[in-house]
């Protein structure tokens, strides 16, 4: 709250008639709106990832690092193609290790301190089945994967021209999302989740998290799932 422009930290101050009082949002939990797109995906699938070793493929800001950080992880390994995107306040954080200008397709997962507890992906310009089987081999045995699906990345470049970047056909998300299962399965990893996502991208696109176990194990029926996420209430 602020009152007469300045904030109000003394509860027992009086308050003139004339002074304007205005009250402040609160301020957002994590460091950019993918931590809360993760949060989301956390409760949804009930993952809990106290105490786990995690890598952030395609860190940017971090969102997903603050996210899970804030969720109990011990460490994360923020990997990002870019530089000088990470938050400041991850950046000094001494539980992150931040590895920039790392191009996913040629990362050697145990250089950077493979097997982790759980591996978060949000990739932008490129296609999660390009790095399928890097994301897949970063973790253990019965190690987790919570993969960010972007359709627009997915999707052939003649039907990302027609909706002018954003694709909105529910087709098209079905199908992409499918491809994308298709491709982490083949890597070795078990659909075991998939939902909408709760926000949608700054872009507009509906973007999709799959839920993954490495390892062979008797899961739902994939086709379900993935139908069940594409026809699920429109993101925000």
């Amino acid at each position: 709250m602020r009152v007469s422009g300045a904030p109000a930290s003394n509860p027992s101050r009086l308050v003139g008639v004339d002074e304007p009082v205005a009250l402040l949002p609160e301020p957002p939990r994590f460091v950019s709106r993918g931590g809360e797109k993760l949060a989301a995906a956390l409760a949804r699938f009930e993952v809990d990832p106290t105490g786990w070793r995690v890598l952030d493929a395609g860190a940017s800001t971090g969102g997903f690092t603050d996210c899970v950080l804030q969720a109990g992880a011990r460490s994360v390994v923020a990997v990002d193609v870019g530089r000088g995107q990470l938050h400041r306040r991850l950046e000094t954080d001494p539980r992150v290790e931040s590895i920039e200008r790392t191009n996913l397709r040629h990362l050697d997962p145990l250089s950077v301190g493979a097997p982790f507890d759980l591996v978060v992906a949000d990739l932008s310009f490129i296609s999660l089945s390009a790095v399928a089987r890097v994301l897949v081999s970063a973790v253990g045995p019965q190690g987790r994967l919570i993969c960010l699906v972007k359709p627009q990345f997915e999707a052939s470049r003649a039907e990302v021209d027609a909706g002018r970047g954003v694709i909105a056909d529910p087709a098209i998300h079905r199908r992409t999302l499918g491809e994308a299962a298709a491709t982490m399965q083949e890597a070795g990893a078990a659909i075991i989740g998939a939902m909408k996502s709760p926000l949608k991208g700054n872009d507009g696109n509906v973007e999709f998290f799959l839920n993954l176990v490495v390892g062979e194990m008797t899961g739902p029926d994939v086709d379900d799932l993935l139908d069940r996420a594409v026809d699920e209430r429109e993101s925000r």
